[in-house]
């Protein structure tokens, strides 16, 4: 099947008019500071797809429940969203006019990827650790996070750019790739999604980078999550020094005593950065990435539904803050539509019905090459998403809903 891949408007130069350029944010420390058969009809580019930037900075596509409030205050979101990045980042893999383009009356999919950048790391050698397909289906009455293992063994396609031959590698090693030679994150994300697409089949609607460091002032800015912790488990990133968090690194230089954080059993109230550290541990948990994968997950449903009880989606101020803060977490790719268009295909939606689902049962699934590879319900599960008949895999298979609350 041939991909037209004119759907996608292309990449403004900087200083140009109507985008911001993708600068790499830097990484906030706890403070807020750093650094701690496809159609041959050619689309037009659409004015304003404020849909993609709302639904991405809420978390996951689900905060527009309060739909009479958004459209009132639509000159203030318009304002305020004018500084979060907007590129090409699907690439081939964007869908074709013959899977449904940009039309929002079938399903839609985003791919959502998420990088720990460091002020201190080059554009074009950032990897992306967090890999989240984004489903609704056609019903547009649910939604569904699925998490793809950082290391899963993929096959990586060629590019005369990047100087690749085109190979198997971790699956984090895609975005890698794509970065070299200059292509940054765009070119990062659109061999990630062409990787993901070989190998699920599997077309995007949208794709965002997300930042996990500008996470922390989105979160600050709807106040705390609810986050339920499974497992004891002591920061490897982080420690308290003098009753303030700090990353090792500086905490270090500092010469004083180093408290290490640590989060306990049960269900608690968590500030950005704590929030933000939580969902970075990997290492010391029992299933190592499998586990990451249901945290950040947790986090991204925390989110949605923090910012759909406490006003801020009525509230044109809190509104305004919350989606200024997202303007350095995001860079983002859509086919354009309007909010009008996308709150009434919607507003069905809402934060409870953020379904997350895991792969390989939440547990390792090593191959011959000491590398993930995905089970045959993981496949299974993909195709059901290409089919739009997610619904009802879940229903016959249960083991692979998320073991978080």
């Amino acid at each position: 099947m041939s991909v037209q891949t004119s759907r996608r408007p292309h990449s403004p130069a900087p200083g140009s008019s109507g985008r911001v350029p993708p600068v790499i944010p830097t990484q906030p420390g706890p403070g807020g500071r750093g650094p701690g058969g496809g159609g041959k009809k050619k689309r037009t580019k659409r004015k304003d797809p404020l849909w993609a930037k709302l639904t991405l900075v809420f978390g996951a596509m689900l905060m527009v429940t309060s739909g009479v409030a958004i459209v009132g205050s639509k000159a203030v979101i318009g304002q305020a969203t004018s500084n979060i990045a907007q590129r090409n980042l699907l690439g081939d893999a964007g869908k074709t006019d013959a899977e449904g383009g940009a039309s929002l009356e079938g399903p839609i999919d985003m791919l959502l990827l998420g990088v720990d950048a460091r002020a201190r790391w080059a554009a074009d050698d950032v990897r992306s650790d967090t890999i989240i397909i984004l489903h609704i289906p056609a019903s547009h009455d649910q939604a569904y996070l699925i998490s793809i293992p950082r290391d899963t063994e993929a096959h990586i396609p060629p590019s005369e750019k990047a100087g690749w031959k085109g190979g198997t590698d971790k699956i984090n090693a895609a975005f890698q790739v794509g970065a070299r030679n200059g292509g940054g994150w765009e070119g990062g994300a659109q061999m990630m999604a062409k990787t993901i697409k070989g190998m699920t089949g599997i077309s995007f609607d949208g794709a965002a980078i997300i930042n996990f460091g500008g996470f922390k002032n989105v979160i600050d800015a709807i106040g705390t999550v609810r986050i339920c912790v499974t497992e004891e488990v002591s920061s490897l990133h982080m420690s308290m020094v003098d009753g303030k968090p700090m990353w090792n690194a500086d905490a270090k230089k500092t010469g004083k005593a180093m408290k290490p954080v640590t989060y306990k059993k049960g269900c608690q109230e968590m500030e950005g950065w704590q929030a933000l550290d939580y969902s970075r541990q990997r290492k010391t948990l029992r299933n190592g990435d499998y586990d990451r994968q249901q945290n950040q997950q947790q986090l991204i449903k925390a989110m949605a539904k923090k910012a759909s009880q406490n006003g801020t989606l009525s509230n044109p101020l809190k509104l305004n803050a919350l989606i200024k803060a997202a303007g350095k977490a995001f860079v983002l790719d859509t086919g354009g539509t309007s909010i009008e268009d996308f709150i009434f295909t919607m507003k069905g939606v809402t934060g409870n019905d953020l379904v997350a689902l895991r792969t390989n049962g939440g547990t390792f699934n090593g191959n011959g090459n000491n590398r993930e590879a995905l089970n045959q319900l993981s496949m299974d599960m993909f195709q059901a998403v290409k089919d739009d008949k997610l619904a009802e895999f879940v229903v016959n298979n249960p083991s692979v809903l998320s073991t978080r609350k």
